[in-house]
């Protein structure tokens, strides 16, 4: 079932008036959010450092958008250029209402394989990243009486993930980042992160990818195994991960705050 147009979840003016900022847009969960959250009526920037994929994806979504639809590029690892880039979407288009804190993840191995130097990329597009932003337009959210920060990281955070260890130690930072933001940002925003499991991504080839590469399985036998650990024996949709990050935008879920919520088909076993 195509979420967009045969099954959508939300009212077509669930987010009417409120300014959405996706980073990581450019494709997978990011490009979905951006969708699901333009359907549900939100003014919605892109940004990605791709802006020919930024491009093709504004063309798409403005075929049903009632909102306005914008992109901007930016490389989140350029921590100089974050400030300016908000400059621009804060002056040309108003507040941002909406931060969804989401890049693409490093890549995978065991964590002892990695030296010092293998963090700084990853942990400056991800946390270093977020804090700036977070911080830059949180002031703005209190103003508008209303902010909703997601961030996309991992079901790691609740169970480390074989062969992906700098990624897991990430995911685990920008977790706890966020649930001590909950602690201290105003009553009217709102801090959750959302956990995708094995969803049907680039992101999940490229890992694929890099695990036949390591270990010498084959793509088919990699993604067996993968299936054999979820209860729903198949990938997740992007754009069902990208409903329950537009739930947590909503209004009505003002009361939801500080968790981490997985949408991985019940492939965690903790509780």
């Amino acid at each position: 079932m195509d979420l967009l147009r045969d099954g959508f979840p939300f009212s077509r003016s669930a987010l009417t008036d409120k300014h959405a900022l996706i980073f990581g847009a450019s494709k997978g969960i990011g490009a979905a959010t951006a969708k699901m959250m333009a359907m549900a009526g939100a003014n919605v920037t892109m940004c990605a450092r791709n802006e020919d994929s930024l491009n093709q994806l504004m063309a798409e979504i403005n075929e049903y958008a009632t909102g306005k639809i914008t992109v901007m590029t930016v490389d989140l690892e350029q921590l100089n250029t974050i400030d300016e880039m908000l400059d621009r979407v804060l002056s040309n288009l108003g507040p941002v209402h909406i931060l969804i804190n989401n890049s693409g993840g490093p890549p995978g191995g065991p964590l002892l394989d990695n030296n010092v130097e293998d963090f700084h990329a990853p942990f400056t597009r991800h946390l270093h990243a977020a804090h700036q932003i977070t911080r830059r337009l949180t002031p703005g959210m209190e103003a508008e009486g209303y902010g909703r920060i997601i961030q996309i990281i991992s079901t790691s955070v609740k169970e480390p993930i074989p062969n992906l260890g700098l990624s897991n130690t990430l995911r685990g930072a920008m977790a706890s980042w966020a649930k001590s933001l909950s602690r201290e940002l105003h009553p009217c925003i709102t801090i959750n992160n959302v956990l995708p499991g094995f969803t049907d991504t680039e992101r999940l080839d490229s890992l694929a990818n890099s695990i036949n590469q390591k270990t010498g399985k084959s793509i088919d036998e990699i993604h067996q195994g993968w299936m054999g650990q979820v209860p729903i024996e198949r990938l997740v949709d992007p754009l069902e991960t990208a409903a329950a990050i537009t739930y947590l935008a909503l209004p009505i879920s003002g009361a939801i705050r500080g968790v981490s919520l997985a949408v991985d088909g019940g492939r965690l076993r903790g509780i």
